[in-house]
């Protein structure tokens, strides 16, 4: 793609922005590995406290790609409670023009249903701060036909680039040894996130997702140390919908994956996970027109287990995938 039609992009990138749009959510294609962001009621589903680091690079062949991070804290109140707490941080910064940071605050609760089913809910409670700079957008009437952007602009900022708000979310899960399910619901109040004047709502996103951990064994007696796990994954925001499907292969401490997402990409993933230190990368493969001008996606996952005191059986953790 050259420096054109990145310009060209540039400009209607800012057109669209100065008029009332609806927004979409970054994502992690490494659902589990960024559990907080995924549903909130994972928080505290762990044994013991832990922290997690993402990273993703999307479209890295583009001059204005799209980088997201989030760090997330998440831990259990007491050895033997049901409740849990979480702290979850995001930032996504689009084509180096429009930052958006998120800091939020969780809290779950663990429900035993049965000896070997039980439910979690959570609810969370976000800040979030929205600005662009508008300096580095372009506009129509900055082209020359022969050479290219070289006039100053006469449109002038309709707002001062700045939003900041409040936002709700909340989430379920059920599981038990071999299955799991859950739901969540993010942006419940569909806040105005609108940078200029006027209203642009950030529509509500629902998501459904659901697996099991299928151990294999060696012989009628004995297991082996692989687990599979199908899984699927459902998104809606807005006018946006998105379909995953995908399996996991584990194997003492090595992950594999290979997922795919909504007939336009696929996803790959390879992790090494010990009880105290999870890594993981993934690649998105575009299979629509834009996979040589993007170069795809790139995901890395890093998180890390505190020692603590082992809780009662009777407050299980959620067996699902760890990427």
């Amino acid at each position: 793609m050259n420096n054109f039609l990145l310009k060209t992009f540039a400009a209607i990138f800012g057109v669209f922005l100065s008029t009332s749009a609806l927004a979409q959510d970054p994502e992690f294609s490494q659902f589990y590995a960024n559990p907080l962001y995924l549903n909130p009621a994972f928080a505290g589903s762990n044994n013991c406290p832990r922290v997690a680091l993402n990273y993703r690079n999307q479209w890295p062949g583009l001059s204005g790609s799209f980088v997201t991070q989030s760090f997330s804290y998440d831990q259990r109140l007491g050895y033997n409670k049901g409740a849990g707490i979480g702290f979850l941080v995001t930032n996504d910064e689009a084509a180096k023009t429009l930052n958006t940071l998120n800091a939020s605050a969780i809290f779950s609760y663990h429900l035993p249903v049965t000896r070997k089913f039980a439910i979690r809910v959570g609810f969370q409670a976000t800040y979030f701060q929205k600005s662009l700079d508008w300096s580095k957008l372009t506009f129509g009437d900055m082209i020359d036909p022969r050479r290219g952007f070289v006039y100053n602009t006469n449109d002038f900022p309709n707002g001062n680039g700045k939003k900041a708000g409040i936002d709700f979310s909340g989430g379920i899960l059920g599981f038990s040894e071999k299955f799991f399910f859950g739901f969540a619901a993010h942006h419940v109040t569909e806040p105005n996130e609108s940078l200029v004047l006027g209203e642009s709502k950030l529509p509500m996103k629902i998501t459904g997702h659901a697996g099991a951990v299928i151990p294999l064994r060696k012989s009628k007696y004995k297991k082996s140390d692989t687990k599979i796990s199908p899984n699927i994954l459902y998104r809606n925001q807005g006018t946006f919908q998105q379909l995953n499907l995908g399996v996991y292969v584990n194997k003492g401490p090595i992950w594999t994956g290979v997922w795919y997402r909504n007939g336009d990409a696929f996803i790959v993933l390879l992790g090494i996970q010990t009880d105290l230190v999870r890594l993981g990368y993934s690649y998105d493969v575009t299979t629509n027109q834009l996979t040589l001008a993007t170069a795809g996606s790139h995901e890395i996952s890093f998180s890390m287990n505190f020692k603590c005191k082992p809780p009662k059986k009777k407050y299980r953790t959620i067996s699902c995938p760890s990427f």
